[in-house]
């Protein structure tokens, strides 16, 4: 157990206290949770209260994973496939490419309000808000298989990108308020898991679905038969999640989900929160070094189609493989990484080697693409996103660890306001350094910045660290108020 974690669960110096945490132990699924007649004498702010693990918990976290899966496919669908949108709905290859900035876009004004409702209508409503929109978004579509109907189709996309701003900052909230505390890491790791299924899937199945014929009634045709199977799906997601998802366990997984409920809700002001948040500097370091590295990985998926088709002509169904190829890799990264803090806690040092795994990655890919041999760029995108993908569920939990007490909405959201915001300028960016430089040119671009975001997940790391040391100092000091740094 890390320091973070020690001044999080327990008093200073009160082994008799953690010993009956300990002893008390967390009720599992199936069995009656009950307060031992010792535990109901206990009094005062030092008191237990019950806790217990539900089975129901899997069941949140996967139906979770499901509509973010369903509503991340549909970020990517018109960009893998974008040459095809381009000649169906006679647009330029730059408003093709906001069908997926759309989604970076509508979450910077959206996500603050968002949050908002998250901590006073809590998780229910915010769930059953995402799978309506992402429902309506994708029956819009569907109306939309017509070339003179782009406005129709941007609309849909719109309605996405909308219930997106109430998916993308979940996975945190939902894995400390149904899991223990041994647990939150894996949990947050499949809710992220099934984001990024999804990503897979739409840089997999648009090709397939929509291959590159001339004739334009054809090409309505299979297009309609993708909106048709998006649609259906959102619908029936939104469907079980009326009738089963629920807003919270019982009773809470951990003592610190218990004490968070004992807090009156006219205590929590949000934009004291925002404002304590934004006074943190470890906090500040990592918005900006994580939206460094995901807006990296926005860029790249976004324009994957036009570096692949760029170098290999006609590739495009290879194009949607080496996609899912990065994020299929990002999968299995991500949920060992969320296995690895469970086990280790090691929050700093794994984000901080991750980080500096993914520049190594984005310069190997850089220097491979143009080589000419497909296979090689399938391993280099591969390792690319073990380490870029594998780093968005450190960030998540890293912040949780150094903002602690606060809203893990509050600041999941401000992290992934700063990816969206990078996201669009590298997007931006790097495509016309491919119009006027090539792809090699706009992949360096990027490597800059990781670099320069490597560097500052190393300061971060230092920070943190002393700060820690000055708080324990400060936690356990008998006159505090004789301590300089007070």
């Amino acid at each position: 157990m890390n320091d973070k974690q020690l001044l999080r669960d327990t008093k200073p110096n009160d082994d008799q206290t953690k010993a009956k945490l300990e002893n008390h132990g967390k009720v599992e699924a199936g069995d009656v949770a009950q307060r031992s007649d010792h535990q109901s004498q206990l009094d005062g702010p030092g008191a237990l209260r019950p806790t217990r693990l539900y089975k129901r918990r899997w069941m949140i976290v996967l139906l979770f994973s499901s509509y973010s899966l369903s509503n991340s496919f549909q970020w990517i669908q018109y960009g893998i496939i974008s040459n095809i949108f381009m000649k169906f709905y006679k647009v330029d290859a730059f408003t093709i490419d906001w069908m997926s900035m759309i989604y970076m876009l509508t979450y910077i004004p959206f996500i603050f309000p968002v949050t908002w409702l998250l901590d006073k209508k809590g998780l229910r409503v915010i769930a059953l808000m995402a799978t309506a929109l992402n429902c309506a978004g994708t029956w819009i579509k569907v109306a939309s298989v017509k070339p003179n109907l782009f406005a129709v189709t941007f609309l849909g996309q719109f309605c996405c990108s909308f219930a997106q701003v109430f998916i993308l900052g979940m996975p945190s909230r939902i894995a400390s308020v149904w899991f223990g505390s041994k647990e939150v890491s894996t949990a947050c790791s499949i809710g992220v898991f099934g984001n990024q299924l999804g990503i897979a899937i739409g840089f997999l199945v648009p090709p397939m679905l929509v291959p590159n014929v001339d004739d334009m009634d054809q090409l309505a045709h299979h297009i309609s038969i993708m909106f048709y199977i998006t649609a259906g799906v959102a619908t029936f997601l939104f469907i079980v999640v009326i009738f089963v998802f629920q807003e919270q366990p019982k009773l809470p997984p951990t003592q610190a989900q218990a004490t968070a409920r004992s807090i009156p809700p006219e205590q929590y002001s949000y934009t004291a929160s925002i404002r304590r948040l934004l006074h943190n500097r470890p906090f500040i370091l990592l918005i900006i070094t994580y939206g460094l590295n995901t807006g990296c990985f926005y860029a790249v998926s976004t324009l994957l189609n036009r570096m692949i088709i760029y170098h290999y002509p006609g590739e495009e169904v290879n194009a949607g493989k080496i996609g899912l190829t990065i994020v299929i890799a990002g999968m299995v990264g991500s949920l060992i990484c969320g296995i690895w803090l469970d086990r280790t806690k090691t929050y700093k040092q794994t984000t901080l080697a991750v980080y500096f795994m993914s520049l190594v990655g984005m310069i190997v890919y850089a220097a491979t693409l143009s080589l000419g041999h497909l296979w090689v760029v399938f391993i280099t995108a591969g390792a690319l996103g073990f380490f870029m993908t594998g780093y968005l569920p450190l960030g998540f939990e890293f912040a949780v660890e150094l903002t602690y007490p606060e809203s893990e909405g509050t600041s999941s959201g401000l992290l992934n306001c700063s990816a969206q915001v990078f996201g669009i300028i590298f997007t931006i960016c790097q495509g016309k350094i491919i119009d006027n430089f090539g792809t090699l040119a706009g992949n360096i671009f990027l490597c800059v910045f990781l670099l320069i975001g490597t560097i500052m997940t190393g300061k971060t790391f230092l920070t943190v660290n002393i700060k820690l040391y000055i708080d324990m100092f400060l936690f356990y000091s008998p006159h505090p108020e004789r301590n300089i740094f007070h």
